[in-house]
C-alpha cells in the first residue's frame, strides 16, 4: 500500500511536463512559461469513496473555476493510464468536483492522479496530487475496514501543537481498505474559537477560520465547515490513502434536528439563528455535504444518502440515513406505525429489506448513524423527548416499531450474519441484543458496536432500553462530559474478515491504537 512517497525522478519529470505546455514559435518549440498565479491549485487535498468491485468516486477542489483532469492506473508510475475523465469545477459547486471512475479491475490497488486545467488558458495546468484506493475483491480475499464518527465537535478544533486530529493518523496506520464515517462529519452548529479552556486549566489553541466563527446558516458557512476539517494534515493524508463511505447525522445541520423543525428551542436561541426552520438549513447542508464528500449520486433521488456498497463476496455494507425521513422528535409513545413513528421512513425500510434479502455476501453490515438501544434525549433544556430510537423500557413504541419490523423481517426471511455498526454517543461500547432478555422477542440475536469520537468531546455512557434486550458487554467512557481529545478517549472500530475462514474480528480501539476489546464472530453458512 502506498503512503505519501517522495517523488521519484521519473514522477517529478512527469509532473514538470504536465505543468508546462509546449507551444510552437516558428520552427522552434519553446516551453510556455506561466506565472504560478495562472495555474489552478488543489486547495483541500484529494479523496476517494464508495469503492466497489469495478468503480470508485474521486474528489478534489480547485482555487478557481477549472477543469479537473483525472487519470487512473494500477501503478504509481502511471505508465499505462487505464481511465481518464474530466469534470468542470465551477463556482456553483464551490469549485469542487466529483467523478465516478468505472471499468476498473477487481481487487486491485488503483492510483489516481488529479490536476486542474485553467479554463481561460487551457494550456496551463496545475500541479498534480496522487491518491490510491483498492477496489473490492471479486474472490474471497481478506479485507479490513475502520469506522468512527464525530469530527471537530464541542469546539475542539485543530490544535497543531497537540498534533491536530491525531485519530486519523492512527486509523491510517491500520491500513484499512475503507473507512465508514458514521455521521457528524462536521459540527455545523459548533463554532471554533481561537482558545478553549480545558478541564485541567490548560488552553486548547485552535486554528480558526471566518466560516467557523458562528453556527452555519448560509451555504458558504456549511461549505466552510468541510473546508475547516480539510486543513488538518492528518485528515489530508488519510483521505489520499483510504476511501470514505460517508453518512450524515444531525451536526451536519444542527443538533438533534428533524425535517420541518422550527428553530425555537432554547438551544436555537442561544445559537442566535436567524433562519426560522431547520428544513432550510438542511437543504443548504445537504448540498454542501454532497459537494464535499465523494459519494455516488443516486439518479432516482437527488441528495439521497442511504445506499448499499457491495465490497466483494464477503461483505455488503448498508448505509442508512436516520435523519432525513424521520417524523418529529417527540415522546415516542405511538403504539401503531405512522408518520409520527417514522425514523428511516417506509421507502428506506422497504429498500433495506429488499437489499438484505437479495444480498449474497457472507456478512451484512448495517451502518447506522445512531444506536438502537441507547436512550438519547431530544431537548436537554426541558429534559424532554426522544432523539433516537429508544424511548424507554417495555414493548416497542414510536420509532421502535420500525426497528421491530426490520428485526422480525430478518428473522422470518432467514437473512444471516447481520451486525450493526454505529456511533453518535461519543464513547465506545459493544452491545449484544438477546431476545431472551428483551420485551420484544421476535428476532434473532445480533451485535451492535459503537465507536467514536474521532476528534470531539467524549461523554459518559447512556442508559440502555430493554425493548430489544441489549446486554452491555463492553464500554469505555469518561465519567464527566466533554473531555478534550488530548485525554485520549477518542475511539474507532476495526473490522477484519478472513478470506479463508470468513471469520470476522471486531476490535474497539483508541487514539493510541490500543486494542481495548475484541471478539471473533463466526458466520452461519449453508
Amino acid at each position: 500500500m502506498m503512503g505519501h512517497m517522495p517523488l521519484s525522478r521519473r514522477r517529478l519529470l512527469g509532473t514538470a511536463t504536465a505543468s508546462a505546455a509546449i507551444c510552437a514559435v516558428g520552427d522552434v518549440a519553446k516551453p510556455y512559461l506561466s506565472y504560478a498565479a495562472d495555474r489552478p491549485v488543489i486547495t483541500h487535498g484529494i479523496q476517494s469513496g464508495d469503492v466497489s468491485l469495478d468503480s470508485a468516486v474521486i474528489w478534489a477542489r480547485a482555487d478557481r473555476a477549472a477543469r479537473m483532469l483525472a487519470e487512473v492506473a494500477t501503478t504509481d508510475s502511471f505508465k499505462t493510464v487505464q481511465r481518464a475523465v474530466f469534470v468542470d469545477a465551477l463556482l456553483e459547486t464551490d469549485f469542487t468536483a466529483n467523478a465516478l471512475i468505472d471499468g476498473l479491475p477487481a481487487g486491485q490497488d488503483v492510483f489516481y492522479r488529479i490536476r486542474f486545467q485553467n479554463l481561460s488558458s487551457p494550456t496551463i495546468v496545475g500541479e498534480p496530487l496522487i491518491g490510491r484506493f483498492r477496489t473490492a475483491p471479486g474472490d474471497r480475499r481478506s479485507i479490513s475496514f475502520v469506522w468512527s464518527a464525530d469530527t471537530a465537535g464541542q469546539g475542539w478544533g485543530i490544535d497543531e501543537a497537540r498534533g491536530g486530529m491525531r485519530t486519523y493518523a492512527t486509523m491510517l496506520r491500520n491500513r484499512p481498505d475503507f473507512f465508514i464515517h458514521s455521521g457528524d462529519t462536521i459540527y455545523a452548529d459548533g463554532p471554533i474559537v481561537a482558545e478553549q479552556k480545558m478541564p485541567n486549566g490548560e488552553v486548547w489553541q485552535n486554528v480558526v477560520t471566518e466560516e467557523k466563527a458562528k453556527p452555519a446558516e448560509t451555504l458558504a458557512e456549511f461549505r466552510g465547515n468541510y473546508k475547516y476539517n480539510l486543513l488538518d494534515k492528518n485528515v489530508l493524508a488519510f483521505n489520499a490513502d483510504v476511501p470514505i463511505f460517508a453518512q450524515w447525522d444531525d451536526h451536519e445541520v444542527t443538533n438533534n434536528w428533524w425535517p420541518g423543525e422550527p428553530l425555537t428551542r432554547a438551544e436555537h436561541q442561544r445559537k442566535k439563528y436567524i433562519e426560522k426552520n431547520a428544513l432550510l438549513l438542511a437543504a443548504r447542508a445537504s448540498r454542501a455535504f454532497h459537494e464535499y464528500m465523494p459519494l455516488r449520486r443516486i439518479q432516482a433521488e437527488a441528495g439521497r444518502v442511504y445506499r448499499k456498497i457491495a465490497y466483494g463476496p464477503l461483505l455488503d455494507v448498508f448505509m442508512l440515513d436516520m435523519r432525513s425521513y424521520r417524523g418529529p422528535n417527540a415522546e415516542g409513545l405511538e403504539e401503531t406505525y405512522g408518520p409520527g413513528a417514522y425514523f428511516l421512513g417506509p421507502a428506506q425500510v422497504a429498500w433495506l429489506k429488499r437489499e438484505l434479502l437479495n444480498s449474497q455476501a457472507t456478512w451484512k453490515v448495517i451502518a447506522a448513524d445512531m444506536p438502537i438501544g441507547l436512550i438519547v434525549v431530544y431537548d436537554t433544556d426541558r429534559k424532554w423527548g426522544v432523539e433516537g430510537i429508544a424511548q424507554g423500557d417495555g414493548p416497542p413504541r414510536g420509532r421502535e416499531l420500525e426497528i421491530a419490523d426490520i428485526l422480525s423481517f430478518i428473522k422470518r426471511a432467514g437473512v444471516r450474519n447481520t451486525l450493526w455498526l454505529t456511533a453518535d454517543v461519543h464513547y465506545t461500547s459493544a452491545h449484544y441484543y438477546d431476545p431472551n432478555k428483551a420485551a420484544f422477542q421476535d428476532f434473532e440475536p445480533f451485535w451492535e458496536f459503537v465507536s467514536g469520537p474521532i476528534h470531539a468531546g467524549s461523554f459518559p455512557q447512556n442508559q440502555l432500553d430493554n425493548t430489544f434486550g441489549p446486554q452491555l458487554v463492553y464500554v469505555k467512557a469518561p465519567s464527566a462530559p466533554n473531555q478534550p481529545p488530548s485525554d485520549g478517549l477518542q475511539f474507532f472500530g476495526h473490522v477484519a474478515i478472513d478470506g479463508g475462514t470468513q471469520l470476522m474480528t471486531v476490535t474497539l480501539k483508541d487514539r493510541d491504537d490500543r486494542a481495548l476489546w475484541s471478539i471473533i464472530l463466526e458466520p452461519k453458512l449453508g
